[in-house]
């Protein structure tokens, strides 16, 4: 590797070059290994996923070379970049390979730790009541039984990959300590967040906010649901336990006041995303082509998006059904898509990408809460308008109440994943418990010891991520709130043009998608909105669904 130039000039031409050798390098290493991810993905099949593994491996070991990152390190040291887009790939490629300077073995060792646990993941299918059953037909019987022991059964079984994958798990999790530690950095987590540009202190920060700002609003909804629910199934409230709410971890709001489900009985949900997004300014009709959207053998139960090439190769997975869970999945998913389709094509290779994990996260949480609102319900769904009106009163109250409950189970997350890598030889099963009662207000079950925090599949195969859905949550209601106040500019048929006016796609497009990486989150979010990160956009918006 060159020595660092000592003019600004030369400096710059020399990052260029050795900007322009890496792309060469890594661009068609990024698209083999989506390519071996979407097939594993989409099929189960081992050689797949033995492929990305190897090829996951070979990207890593790209960013662990020692001479590039000198050379890059000598480049900041003299003063770096002028050149803005210069200076943005820089900083992007520093923290790319402080990630990474760690031993090939290691990172050998860690990938293919992490591909057969996302292995393990995408081809466990639950054994209940003797037959082996998908997330889909769990989630069902939770939704509907009135039979508490089947509920219980479901529950349990849902839980049933965490022994399966806890042994490896805990190891993954020590490898990445052990990393971490000889970059320099506490834990894998801590050192996770600052190379992703963000503060672990301001983070926790913002998450006390929203514990304390929803705090109220949380217990009066909790006591409410629990009430209902011994109603229901004829029990006392502190009889309650886990299995008694709709979903494996009370992440979603059971449903109350209205049965969304009923509006897309019958429907093509991917015919209602198309239209509703063109709309609104985008086209999707490509995406959808290039789409996966329905269960098959061996297929990963869950829905993703992944752009395959920073060009115009984006691919949607999801595993339909015709219900509002899965509208909801497929306008969150469209979200992530539409981002990545419309980044500035013009854009070096490096900043073609959506600004950071929670940006992309708030246009898809933007878009995803649309399934449960009233206007878009009455002009899509195809509701009669007087049903819409009726309806809106607990539409608006579901919206409120999956915010909460999202906003509480995103608490624990956020807190077990930090005390995991903090120290992950304490009692993680007891802890896990703690943290949901603390945060969800759930009760425990009696005398159960068990791995139920690792059947949460985002600990082994998305790790330190989850705090973007939070985030993501935060920047999407500071998004809606100045779509509707700056862009539309309020009145009282505001929430009607919000899901039908193309100005709402213009605004996106221009000040949030188009600039890719060009900035940090922080800048991208000053372009968008005018503001700062806070936590007072969506605990308003909570209050004013109560």
């Amino acid at each position: 590797m060159e020595t660092v130039p000592l003019t600004e000039q030369d400096r710059e031409r020399a990052l260029s070059e050795f900007i322009g050798r890496l792309v060469q390098e890594i661009e068609p290493l990024h698209l083999e290994l989506n390519q071996a991810v979407w097939n594993a993905n989409v099929t189960g099949d081992p050689a797949h996923e033995a492929e990305s593994a190897r090829l996951d491996a070979r990207l890593r070991m790209v960013f662990s070379a020692r001479e590039p990152y000198r050379f890059l390190c000598g480049i900041a040291e003299a003063g770096g970049a002028t050149d803005p887009l210069l200076s943005r790939q820089l900083v992007l490629l520093l923290n790319s390979y402080r990630a990474h300077q760690i031993a090939p073995a290691m990172i050998e060792r860690m990938v293919k730790l992490e591909k057969k646990l996302e292995s393990r993941f995408n081809n466990f299918r639950a054994l209940l009541d003797g037959e082996r059953v998908g997330d889909n037909a769990l989630r069902q019987v939770l939704r509907e039984s009135q039979d508490p022991a089947a509920r219980r059964r479901a529950w349990e079984a849902s839980k049933q990959i965490g022994s399966e994958v806890v042994a490896e798990l805990v190891e993954l999790v020590g490898l990445r300590n052990q990393a971490a530690r000889e970059l320099g950095f506490d834990n894998y987590y801590s050192m996770m967040l600052t190379l992703d540009e963000l503060d672990e202190r301001e983070l926790f920060a913002l998450l006390d906010d929203l514990d304390r700002g929803t705090r109220v609003a949380w217990d009066r909804y909790k006591g409410d649901l629990d009430a209902r629910l011994a109603r229901r199934f004829g029990v006392e409230p502190a009889a309650l336990r886990p299995w008694h709410y709709g979903d494996p971890f009370f992440q979603e709001a059971p449903a109350t006041g209205v049965d969304l489900d009923r509006f897309f009985q019958g429907r093509r949900l991917e015919d209602l995303t198309e239209r509703f997004y063109r709309a609104v300014g985008f086209e999707i009709g490509d995406l959808l082509a290039r789409a996966d959207l329905y269960e098959k053998p061996g297929k990963s139960q869950h829905a993703f998006c992944l752009a395959m090439d920073r060009k115009d190769d984006i691919r949607v997975l999801c595993n339909l059904r015709p219900n509002e869970y899965w509208m909801g999945t497929m306008l969150h998913e469209f979200g992530h898509a539409v981002y990545d389709k419309y980044v500035d094509r013009t854009l070096p290779f490096l900043l073609r990408a959506p600004a950071h994990t929670l940006a992309t996260e708030a246009s898809a949480m933007l878009f995803g809460r649309l399934s449960k609102n009233a206007a878009w319900l009455e002009r899509w769904a195809g509701v009669p308008a007087d049903e819409a009106r009726a309806a809106g009163e607990a539409c608006a109250r579901a919206v409120r109440d999956q915010l909460l409950v999202q906003t509480r189970w995103m608490l624990v997350m956020c807190s077990m994943e930090r005390a995991l890598y903090r120290d992950p030889a304490q009692d993680l099963n007891a802890l896990w418990w703690d943290l949901v009662e603390r945060f969800q207000s759930l009760r425990r079950p009696d005398g159960r010891d068990a791995p139920d925090w690792a059947s949460k599949l985002h600990f082994s195969v998305a790790p330190v991520y989850y705090h973007n859905y939070m985030l993501g949550e935060m920047m999407a209601s500071q998004l809606q709130d100045h779509l509707q106040r700056e862009v539309l500019r309020d009145g009282p048929d505001v929430g009607a043009r919000y899901v039908s006016s193309p100005e709402v796609g213009r605004a996106l497009i221009e000040k949030l998608y188009r600039g890719g990486r060009t900035e940090d989150w922080r800048g991208t979010l000053r372009r968008a909105t005018g503001g700062t990160l806070s936590a007072a956009a969506f605990v308003s918006e909570l209050e004013a669904g109560a």
